[in-house]
């Protein structure tokens, strides 16, 4: 996504492998400039599994960023080009070992957008093989399978903290309650 301010000024002031950053002078309403900088992010995937008998599969994941571990559904970076349908079999198989009979859409939504650019696709993973995981080496992951009132009651008591976790969870609980 693109600022919707033509008259902001803007270079890239860092190319990662999974983001940029953007730096820009946008104007004030006193008719100066204040300085931002925006991550650009090409998008993910969030997917809750749920298994035939109704359990919900999902993470520990140790996240660097905060150093420590963090339970969440499954999630991931689309690559250039990828549909997100793709992109959320992919990183569910790779990421818990289950391979999804089929994948469905719950919606979309930013996961910060006061810094970032980041659009993350929800999905539900259902009828559901074990197939073993697909772990990068770099990836330190471990599979939990819940009912989904012992979910919610780790969302309630903070144990689960992930916000693309809370948001899918709230997605998939609108979806499975629409009618």
């Amino acid at each position: 996504m693109a600022s919707a301010d033509p008259t902001a000024s803007r270079d890239i002031v860092l190319t990662g492998p999974i983001f940029d950053v953007e730096r820009m002078m946008v104007p004030t309403r006193a008719g100066e400039r204040a300085l931002r900088h925006i991550v650009r992010h090409p998008g993910a995937v969030c997917v809750a599994g749920v298994l035939d008998d109704g359990r919900l599969v999902s993470i520990r994941n140790f996240r660097i960023a905060v150093g420590e571990w963090l339970e969440e559904f499954c999630a991931g970076k689309l690559e250039r080009g990828e549909d997100p349908s793709d992109a959320a079999r992919r990183e569910f198989l790779e990421e818990t070992g289950y391979r999804a009979g089929r994948i469905e859409r719950l919606g979309t939504f930013l996961t910060s957008p006061g810094f970032a650019d980041e659009v993350m696709h929800a999905f539900v993973a259902r009828d559901l093989k074990h197939v073993g995981q697909r772990l990068q080496d770099d990836e330190r992951i471990e599979v939990v399978l819940s009912s989904p009132a012992e979910f919610a009651s780790r969302i309630r008591s903070g144990a689960v903290r992930d916000g693309k976790t809370i948001s899918t969870w709230a997605l998939l609980g609108l979806v499975s309650h629409a009618g």
